[in-house]
């Protein structure tokens, strides 16, 4: 029988030496391998895991619930998120209220890259949404977990080097394992009918979509929030406001002026 990946996070409440290796001897006598172990915050430890059977992960949890040294927080099939706290060593912060919202501020753009280029390596239609002020990165994030996932990513509206607004794609660039990126703003304020056609044909693709600025995006749209799969927030510090109307002011420029802009 093929083992099986659990995810087992628990809080030290008696931090004592040889506490991991009791843990590790503990699965040892179990038969259940370990994948990877970092810790997740403080006081915490998180682990992924193979186990051969559900009786084991049972059996695990029965005696782990004994030991008066930790607490066991996580048991279950890994998500996403545990695979990433195990591989950073922190937990990509989540909306309380909805749960499609993640948090990242600029010094976390290495748990972002590797956040997203999971979600793009996922096949079928995904569309993600990114919010953030001018010059945070969110472009620069989703070029560079593109090139993680191994994607073909194409701007359809940016203005990342230049401002870009496609009519039309050539044929080779038409693949569902093509990754297409939108910035809102620039497509809501200063597109044709030929690009909001191209931006319909995209958004049918069972593909991967990212939309630059969703919230401007969808007042200008058919399309609503809840179309979009996932929702990623980038700020520079953690309570930093995302004011759109100076991320629009920042987007009116001339079709000459380019430099300066990193969105």
């Amino acid at each position: 029988m093929e083992k099986k990946e659990w995810y087992l996070e628990y809080e030290i409440q008696i931090n004592r030496p040889g506490l991991l290796g009791d843990i590790s001897s503990l699965l040892g006598m179990l038969a259940i391998n370990i994948v990877t172990i970092n810790g997740i915050d403080e006081g915490r430890r998180g682990l992924l895991i193979l186990a051969k059977n559900d009786e084991q992960i049972v059996r695990l949890e029965s005696i782990l619930n004994t030991m008066d040294t930790i607490k066991v927080i996580k048991l279950r099939e890994p998500k996403l998120r545990d695979r990433m706290a195990v591989r950073h060593g922190r937990y990509i912060q989540r909306d309380a209220d909805d749960k499609k919202t993640f948090r990242f501020v600029r010094d976390e753009l290495g748990l972002l890259v590797d956040f997203m280029a999971e979600l793009f390596k996922q096949e079928g239609h995904k569309l993600i949404g990114i919010r953030g002020m001018p010059r945070v990165g969110k472009t620069e994030s989703v070029v560079a977990a593109s090139v993680c996932a191994n994607k073909r990513w194409l701007f359809v509206s940016s203005t990342l080097l230049k401002q870009t607004i496609r009519n039309q794609l050539i044929d080779d660039e038409y693949h569902t394992d093509n990754l297409y990126i939108i910035d809102g703003i620039v497509s809501t304020r200063r597109a044709n009918e030929r690009h909001w056609q191209l931006v319909r044909e995209i958004m049918r693709m069972p593909s991967v979509k990212v939309v630059e600025h969703p919230d401007i995006f969808v007042q200008n749209t058919e399309y609503t929030i809840n179309d979009f799969d996932y929702i990623i927030e980038l700020r520079h510090e953690q309570g930093e406001e995302i004011v759109y109307d100076m991320v629009q002011q920042n987007h009116m420029f001339t079709d000459s002026d380019f430099g300066g802009f990193d969105f």
